[in-house]
Protein backbone atom coordinates (compact mmCIF):
# COMPACT_ATOMS: atom_id res chain seq x y z
CA UNK A 1 0.00 0.00 0.00
CA UNK A 2 1.47 3.33 -1.10
CA UNK A 3 1.74 6.14 1.42
CA UNK A 4 4.02 8.67 -0.21
CA UNK A 5 5.35 11.86 1.35
CA UNK A 6 7.89 14.40 0.12
CA UNK A 7 10.65 15.00 2.67
CA UNK A 8 12.94 18.05 2.43
CA UNK A 9 16.15 18.98 4.23
CA UNK A 10 17.56 22.48 4.63
CA UNK A 11 21.37 22.66 4.25
CA UNK A 12 22.80 26.10 4.98
CA UNK A 13 26.00 28.00 5.63
CA UNK A 14 25.39 30.04 8.79
CA UNK A 15 26.31 33.67 9.31
CA UNK A 16 27.01 35.50 12.55
CA UNK A 17 23.55 37.04 13.06
CA UNK A 18 21.10 34.56 14.67
CA UNK A 19 18.03 36.62 13.76
CA UNK A 20 19.06 36.69 10.10
CA UNK A 21 19.71 32.94 10.19
CA UNK A 22 16.23 32.37 11.61
CA UNK A 23 14.59 34.47 8.90
CA UNK A 24 16.64 32.88 6.11
CA UNK A 25 15.90 29.36 7.33
CA UNK A 26 12.19 30.20 7.59
CA UNK A 27 12.31 31.42 3.99
CA UNK A 28 13.96 28.17 2.92
CA UNK A 29 11.26 26.18 4.72
CA UNK A 30 8.60 28.11 2.82
CA UNK A 31 10.43 27.49 -0.46
CA UNK A 32 10.57 23.78 0.30
CA UNK A 33 6.84 23.77 1.03
CA UNK A 34 6.13 25.59 -2.23
CA UNK A 35 8.16 22.90 -4.03
CA UNK A 36 5.88 20.21 -2.61
CA UNK A 37 7.59 19.14 0.60
CA UNK A 38 5.35 17.87 3.41
CA UNK A 39 8.03 17.20 6.04
CA UNK A 40 10.89 19.69 6.39
CA UNK A 41 13.89 19.46 8.72
CA UNK A 42 16.58 21.99 9.59
CA UNK A 43 20.22 21.28 10.37
CA UNK A 44 21.40 21.16 13.98
CA UNK A 45 21.37 24.49 15.88
CA UNK A 46 20.47 26.31 12.68
CA UNK A 47 20.13 29.79 14.23
CA UNK A 48 23.81 30.33 14.99
CA UNK A 49 27.26 29.33 13.99
CA UNK A 50 28.45 26.21 15.80
CA UNK A 51 29.47 27.83 19.10
CA UNK A 52 30.63 24.59 20.76
CA UNK A 53 34.10 25.00 19.25
CA UNK A 54 35.02 26.78 22.49
CA UNK A 55 33.87 26.91 26.10
CA UNK A 56 32.58 30.45 26.48
CA UNK A 57 29.88 31.48 28.97
CA UNK A 58 28.81 34.29 26.64
CA UNK A 59 27.42 31.70 24.22
CA UNK A 60 24.61 30.86 26.62
CA UNK A 61 23.04 34.12 25.43
CA UNK A 62 22.28 32.33 22.15
CA UNK A 63 19.77 30.04 23.87
CA UNK A 64 16.00 30.62 23.83
CA UNK A 65 12.97 29.28 25.59
CA UNK A 66 10.49 26.92 23.95
CA UNK A 67 8.02 28.39 23.16
CA UNK A 68 10.06 31.39 22.10
CA UNK A 69 11.04 33.49 19.07
CA UNK A 70 11.81 30.57 16.77
CA UNK A 71 8.69 28.58 17.57
CA UNK A 72 6.53 31.69 17.27
CA UNK A 73 7.82 32.19 13.72
CA UNK A 74 7.77 28.55 12.58
CA UNK A 75 4.40 27.40 13.92
CA UNK A 76 2.41 29.74 11.64
CA UNK A 77 4.54 28.62 8.66
CA UNK A 78 3.68 25.00 9.38
CA UNK A 79 -0.01 25.93 9.60
CA UNK A 80 0.02 28.18 6.51
CA UNK A 81 1.59 25.56 4.25
CA UNK A 82 0.19 22.46 5.93
CA UNK A 83 3.65 20.98 6.54
CA UNK A 84 5.50 19.19 9.33
CA UNK A 85 8.59 21.08 10.56
CA UNK A 86 11.46 19.69 12.62
CA UNK A 87 13.59 22.55 13.97
CA UNK A 88 16.80 22.18 15.98
CA UNK A 89 17.26 24.80 18.73
CA UNK A 90 19.46 25.72 21.69
CA UNK A 91 16.90 25.50 24.50
CA UNK A 92 17.03 27.51 27.71
CA UNK A 93 14.87 25.35 29.93
CA UNK A 94 15.61 27.12 33.21
CA UNK A 95 18.44 29.19 34.69
CA UNK A 96 21.56 27.05 34.41
CA UNK A 97 19.72 24.29 32.50
CA UNK A 98 20.19 24.12 28.73
CA UNK A 99 19.50 21.47 26.10
CA UNK A 100 20.20 20.75 22.45
CA UNK A 101 16.56 20.32 21.43
CA UNK A 102 14.44 19.60 18.39
CA UNK A 103 10.86 20.87 18.30
CA UNK A 104 8.31 19.11 16.10
CA UNK A 105 5.33 20.94 14.55
CA UNK A 106 2.45 19.13 12.90
CA UNK A 107 0.83 20.35 9.70
CA UNK A 108 -1.77 22.40 11.64
CA UNK A 109 0.98 24.37 13.41
CA UNK A 110 0.54 22.57 16.73
CA UNK A 111 3.63 21.59 18.67
CA UNK A 112 3.71 17.80 18.89
CA UNK A 113 6.60 17.70 21.32
CA UNK A 114 10.33 17.95 21.87
CA UNK A 115 13.31 15.69 21.56
CA UNK A 116 16.34 16.57 23.68
CA UNK A 117 19.68 15.26 22.50
CA UNK A 118 20.63 12.22 24.56
CA UNK A 119 24.28 11.63 23.66
CA UNK A 120 26.46 14.68 24.30
CA UNK A 121 29.99 14.68 22.83
CA UNK A 122 33.16 16.22 24.22
CA UNK A 123 35.81 16.21 21.51
CA UNK A 124 38.23 18.82 20.15
CA UNK A 125 36.09 21.69 18.78
CA UNK A 126 32.92 19.81 19.81
CA UNK A 127 32.76 20.81 23.50
CA UNK A 128 29.05 20.18 23.92
CA UNK A 129 29.17 18.91 27.49
CA UNK A 130 29.98 22.47 28.58
CA UNK A 131 26.64 23.67 27.20
CA UNK A 132 24.08 20.87 27.08
CA UNK A 133 22.39 18.81 29.76
CA UNK A 134 21.72 15.28 28.43
CA UNK A 135 18.17 14.76 27.25
CA UNK A 136 15.57 13.40 29.67
CA UNK A 137 12.64 12.73 27.34
CA UNK A 138 13.87 9.41 26.02
CA UNK A 139 13.58 8.00 22.52
CA UNK A 140 10.12 8.38 21.04
CA UNK A 141 8.12 8.78 17.86
CA UNK A 142 5.66 11.51 16.89
CA UNK A 143 2.49 10.85 14.92
CA UNK A 144 2.22 13.60 12.31
CA UNK A 145 -0.38 14.13 9.61
CA UNK A 146 1.89 12.48 7.04
CA UNK A 147 3.47 9.66 9.03
CA UNK A 148 5.15 8.72 12.27
CA UNK A 149 8.63 10.17 12.70
CA UNK A 150 11.51 9.98 15.13
CA UNK A 151 14.09 12.69 15.78
CA UNK A 152 17.65 12.17 16.99
CA UNK A 153 20.44 14.74 16.91
CA UNK A 154 23.98 14.53 15.50
CA UNK A 155 26.08 12.51 18.00
CA UNK A 156 23.01 10.32 18.54
CA UNK A 157 23.47 9.12 14.96
CA UNK A 158 26.42 6.92 15.91
CA UNK A 159 24.39 4.80 18.36
CA UNK A 160 22.41 1.81 17.04
CA UNK A 161 20.54 1.65 20.35
CA UNK A 162 19.03 5.09 19.75
CA UNK A 163 17.90 4.22 16.24
CA UNK A 164 16.48 0.87 17.33
CA UNK A 165 14.49 2.25 20.26
CA UNK A 166 13.08 5.06 18.14
CA UNK A 167 12.09 2.62 15.40
CA UNK A 168 10.50 0.32 18.01
CA UNK A 169 8.42 3.32 19.12
CA UNK A 170 6.93 3.29 15.63
CA UNK A 171 9.03 5.80 13.71
CA UNK A 172 8.90 5.39 9.93
CA UNK A 173 11.48 8.11 9.24
CA UNK A 174 14.47 8.94 11.44
CA UNK A 175 15.54 12.58 11.19
CA UNK A 176 19.09 13.45 12.28
CA UNK A 177 19.71 17.25 12.42
CA UNK A 178 23.50 17.49 12.22
CA UNK A 179 26.52 19.79 12.50
CA UNK A 180 29.61 17.82 11.54
CA UNK A 181 32.72 18.52 9.51
CA UNK A 182 36.46 18.14 9.13
CA UNK A 183 39.32 19.60 11.14
CA UNK A 184 41.52 21.21 8.45
CA UNK A 185 44.66 19.51 9.79
CA UNK A 186 43.04 16.08 9.47
CA UNK A 187 41.10 16.42 6.23
CA UNK A 188 43.80 15.31 3.79
CA UNK A 189 44.61 12.12 5.68
CA UNK A 190 41.33 11.15 7.32
CA UNK A 191 38.62 13.19 5.57
CA UNK A 192 37.30 10.56 3.19
CA UNK A 193 37.15 7.89 5.89
CA UNK A 194 35.47 10.22 8.39
CA UNK A 195 32.71 11.20 6.00
CA UNK A 196 32.25 7.63 4.82
CA UNK A 197 31.85 6.44 8.41
CA UNK A 198 29.23 9.11 9.10
CA UNK A 199 27.17 8.24 6.06
CA UNK A 200 27.56 4.47 6.44
CA UNK A 201 26.45 4.31 10.08
CA UNK A 202 23.23 6.15 9.29
CA UNK A 203 22.47 4.07 6.22
CA UNK A 204 22.98 1.00 8.40
CA UNK A 205 20.28 2.28 10.78
CA UNK A 206 17.88 2.44 7.84
CA UNK A 207 18.70 -1.15 6.88
CA UNK A 208 18.67 -2.64 10.38
CA UNK A 209 15.36 -1.03 11.28
CA UNK A 210 13.58 -0.91 7.92
CA UNK A 211 13.04 2.87 8.02
CA UNK A 212 13.88 5.96 6.02
CA UNK A 213 16.73 8.14 7.29
CA UNK A 214 17.04 11.88 6.65
CA UNK A 215 20.19 13.72 7.78
CA UNK A 216 20.49 17.50 7.20
CA UNK A 217 24.00 18.88 7.83
CA UNK A 218 25.38 22.40 7.63
CA UNK A 219 28.02 23.53 5.19
CA UNK A 220 30.69 26.26 5.15
CA UNK A 221 33.76 26.99 7.25
CA UNK A 222 33.35 28.30 10.81
CA UNK A 223 35.82 29.24 13.52
CA UNK A 224 39.56 29.86 13.56
CA UNK A 225 40.85 30.06 9.96
CA UNK A 226 43.65 27.61 10.77
CA UNK A 227 41.80 25.27 13.11
CA UNK A 228 38.05 25.72 12.75
CA UNK A 229 35.57 23.26 11.28
CA UNK A 230 35.00 22.71 7.58
CA UNK A 231 31.41 21.46 7.67
CA UNK A 232 31.03 18.84 4.99
CA UNK A 233 27.38 19.30 4.00
CA UNK A 234 26.30 16.25 1.97
CA UNK A 235 22.90 16.08 3.62
CA UNK A 236 21.05 12.99 2.40
CA UNK A 237 17.90 10.93 2.50
CA UNK A 238 18.02 7.14 2.17
CA UNK A 239 15.37 4.45 1.92
CA UNK A 240 14.90 1.36 4.13
CA UNK A 241 17.44 -0.58 2.06
CA UNK A 242 20.06 2.10 2.75
CA UNK A 243 19.98 3.36 -0.84
CA UNK A 244 20.57 7.12 -1.06
CA UNK A 245 17.62 8.82 -2.74
CA UNK A 246 19.07 12.32 -2.81
CA UNK A 247 22.25 13.98 -1.56
CA UNK A 248 23.47 17.57 -1.30
CA UNK A 249 26.86 18.92 -2.29
CA UNK A 250 29.72 19.37 0.22
CA UNK A 251 29.91 23.13 -0.10
CA UNK A 252 26.64 24.73 -1.23
CA UNK A 253 23.49 25.80 0.62
CA UNK A 254 20.71 23.63 -0.79
CA UNK A 255 17.18 22.37 -0.31
CA UNK A 256 17.05 18.67 -1.14
CA UNK A 257 13.88 16.62 -1.39
CA UNK A 258 12.90 13.00 -1.94
CA UNK A 259 9.66 11.08 -2.11
CA UNK A 260 9.42 8.51 0.69
CA UNK A 261 6.88 5.72 0.31
CA UNK A 262 6.03 4.74 3.88
CA UNK A 263 4.00 1.85 2.54
CA UNK A 264 7.28 0.19 1.62
CA UNK A 265 8.32 -0.30 5.25
CA UNK A 266 6.15 -3.37 5.81
CA UNK A 267 7.47 -4.92 2.58
CA UNK A 268 11.06 -4.23 3.61
CA UNK A 269 10.61 -5.66 7.09
CA UNK A 270 8.88 -8.83 5.90
CA UNK A 271 11.60 -9.53 3.33
CA UNK A 272 14.43 -8.57 5.70
CA UNK A 273 12.82 -9.66 9.01
CA UNK A 274 15.32 -8.28 11.48
CA UNK A 275 12.62 -7.21 13.92
CA UNK A 276 11.00 -10.65 13.77
CA UNK A 277 14.24 -12.48 14.54
CA UNK A 278 15.48 -10.32 17.40
CA UNK A 279 16.37 -12.38 20.49
CA UNK A 280 14.97 -10.04 23.10
CA UNK A 281 15.42 -12.77 25.71
CA UNK A 282 19.21 -12.63 25.24
CA UNK A 283 19.97 -8.90 25.24
CA UNK A 284 20.06 -8.14 28.96
CA UNK A 285 23.78 -7.39 28.94
CA UNK A 286 23.21 -4.43 26.64
CA UNK A 287 22.36 -2.50 29.82
CA UNK A 288 25.91 -2.97 31.12
CA UNK A 289 28.68 -0.47 30.36
CA UNK A 290 31.01 -3.32 29.39
CA UNK A 291 31.12 -7.07 29.88
CA UNK A 292 34.22 -7.75 31.97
Amino acid sequence: MSKKVNVALIQRAVGRNPDESLQETAADIERAAEQGAKMICTQELFRSQYFCQSEDYANFELAESIPGPSTELLAPIARKHGVVIIASLFERRAPGLYHNTAVIFDADGSQLGLYRKMHIPDDPLFYEKFYFTPGDLGFKAFQTKFGKIGVLICWDQWYPEAARLTALAGAEILFYPTAIGWHPSEKAEFGVAQHSSWETIQRSHAIANGVYVAAPNRTGFEGDPKDGIDFWGQSFICDPSGTILTKASPDKPEIIMAECDLGRIDFQRTHWPFLRDRRIDAYGDILKRYRD
